[in-house]
């Protein structure tokens, strides 16, 4: 039974980085495993309302309040509608234990999150990696920019990344497609910017379109982006980039990969006498019937709070306390991005302009507090998106002929609306941590999480400092009926966690090396958002990408070479 369950390589999870994973040990040649909790879903056969009307659907998009009082986590996440519901998990079918008020959002299926992400792909610069150590709220990243920037280029041309060259330090240039144009207004904020102040900048928010077709798009099958902006359906174009469209069919194609959905990975198997990991023990979601499975090589890919989960599950003699966890650290050290604070005003110009047709992106501006040295009461920063619009809108009053001549007549456009959202990155501590519970398990046997993770002091100085920044940028530019606010959401709901098992140089101090892989179990690799020393403040996912197809060589590499056996 061993023999005919024993592979080259295990991937646990099959998102946003497990298939990178996965492609790139297929590519390899090694015989890959990839386990996914959740079900299939076969690029577009699967997207089952990715064409529908919106009079199709029976709430007209909403969900139904039923839906909501039952599940209160998800039906706050923006992205929950009733076009993509089936893509998230429901608060009632996982359960897990708010030590601390937390949103968790998931998404348990092949493809994970990928199908329903918001696609904003901005690199990480030297700013970000060296940030622990110039401000010591963490510890030194045991990488740097360097060792990322040839790997972002790699997956940037296969995903298919739709940007400018800004020639922006704190967000670096890549390997882009061409951009979509900002409208009028965010042209005017984006000048006005530059005018009045040094060091900010507004650019075009680079995203993962395919805006004009390249022959490995071709090769993948993809289309060229039409403009729809319902890719959080999942796209039948193939136009933006996710899992089950790109990694994991390319994988496919090697012969090399063998997926396995509908499979709980409950732990990792550690051998003491061989001082390595041999195989994980998956449950079958819906028999229950548990198996082993074996490997030289394992990447675990579950999602950051999963990863934890399976991590601080996988006990043995050698690790009462988790898989790797010699420095304590296992499950600590949480961190996600506030994106508690907003700021919306009203432009009184290009009163004879207008937008038509869709874009699925908008202008973006990156951090410039604390940038080249510390010059505020709170550390690290914040980005923020920009966007402008101007909405018509006709009456909807009168009964028979004159609501029906209401209802057609011409909109009436109102003036041009600018916002703009905060992403603040958060300090990784201690006391933000995921646990185990210590008697109750879900339907699987697996412990129930613990999550304790919340704002602090850093944060609110932060989000002060946004508005306050925020408004001055505004007023000269001229706008004007500035409002501020905060919504007072919970962690969670940025669907941004990492952490948990962080990379550092010191085994004493963290969990994972410069290669990704657990310090004292060479063949156990994690290039999720678990292994995130630090947050930055962009968009982490395409991170992970690079992170993950430079672990994955490096990992077969070391299996030629013997290293890890």
């Amino acid at each position: 039974m061993q023999k005919s369950n024993t592979y080259d390589a295990i991937v646990i999870g099959a998102g946003m980085s497990g298939g990178w994973s996965a492609k790139e040990l297929c590519e390899r040649g090694l015989k890959t495993l990839q386990i996914e909790r959740g079900k299939d879903v076969k690029h577009i056969k699967d997207y089952p309302t990715t064409n529908l009307n919106p009079w199709e659907f029976k709430h007209r998009g909403d969900i139904s309040k039923e839906v909501q009082d039952a599940n209160p986590s998800i039906s706050r996440c923006y992205a929950f509608k009733e076009d993509n519901q089936h893509f998230f998990v429901k608060d009632t079918e996982h359960p897990y234990i708010q030590d601390e008020p937390f949103d968790w959002i998931r998404g348990y299926q092949v493809g994970g999150k990928s199908l329903m992400w918001a696609r904003q792909t901005q690199r990480w610069s030297d700013f970000d990696f060296q940030g622990p150590e110039r401000d010591g709220f963490a510890v030194d990243w045991p990488i740097r920019y360097k060792d990322l920037d040839t790997w972002y280029s790699y997956v940037e041309k296969f995903a298919g990344i739709s940007g400018n060259r800004d020639g922006v330090d704190t967000v670096p240039d890549g390997e882009f497609l061409p951009a979509w144009e900002l409208n009028c207004v965010e042209k005017y904020f984006q000048s006005s910017v530059k005018k009045n102040f040094e060091n900010r900048h507004v650019i075009y928010g680079r995203c993962a379109h395919v805006t004009e077709q390249q022959e490995i798009h071709k090769q993948q099958g993809r289309g060229q982006c039409q403009n729809r902006t319902e890719c959080e359906r999942g796209c039948p174009f193939g136009g933006y980039f996710n899992a089950n469209s790109t990694t994991i069919p390319w994988a496919a194609k090697t012969g090399n990969l063998t997926l396995r959905p509908d499979a709980v990975v409950h732990s990792i198997i550690y051998d003491d006498k061989q001082n390595k990991a041999t195989g994980i023990r998956v449950i079958d979601a819906h028999t229950l019937e548990t198996t082993e499975y074996f490997a030289k090589i394992i990447f675990i890919n579950a999602g950051a709070i999963n990863t934890n989960l399976v991590l601080l599950n996988s006990k043995s003699e050698r690790y009462p306390d988790g898989l790797g966890n010699d420095s304590g650290t296992l499950g600590k050290y949480v961190a996600f991005h506030n994106y508690r604070a907003r700021i919306s005003a009203t432009c009184e110009d290009f009163s004879d302009r207008k937008t038509t047709g869709k874009r699925p992106t908008s202008a973006y501006i990156p951090r410039f507090r604390n940038v080249y040295k510390q010059e505020t009461e709170f550390l690290r920063g914040y980005a923020a998106g920009f966007s402008a619009n101007r909405w018509g809108g006709r009456s909807n009053e009168g009964i028979g002929k004159e609501l029906r001549d209401n209802l057609f007549a011409e909109a009436k456009l109102g003036p041009w609306r600018v916002g703009s959202h905060m992403m603040g990155e958060t300090i990784p501590k201690e006391s933000n941590y995921v646990s185990l519970d210590k008697e109750k398990v879900d339907k699987w046997g697996m412990p129930l999480l613990h999550i304790s993770v919340k704002y602090d002091d850093n944060d609110e100085k932060m989000i002060k400092d946004f508005h306050e920044q925020l408004t001055d940028m505004y007023e000269r530019a001229g706008f004007v009926d500035i409002q501020l606010s905060d919504d007072h959401r919970v962690p969670g709901l940025d669907i941004h966690e990492m952490g948990g098992v962080r990379m550092g140089r010191d085994p004493k101090t963290s969990v994972l090396n410069e290669w990704h892989q657990i310090h004292s179990c060479k063949n156990v690799f994690i290039t999720d958002g678990a292994c995130m020393t630090s947050t930055s403040t962009q968009n982490p996912s395409l991170t992970y990408m690079a992170m993950s197809a430079r672990a994955a060589h490096y990992a077969a590499d070391a299996l030629d070479k013997g290293l890890l056996m």
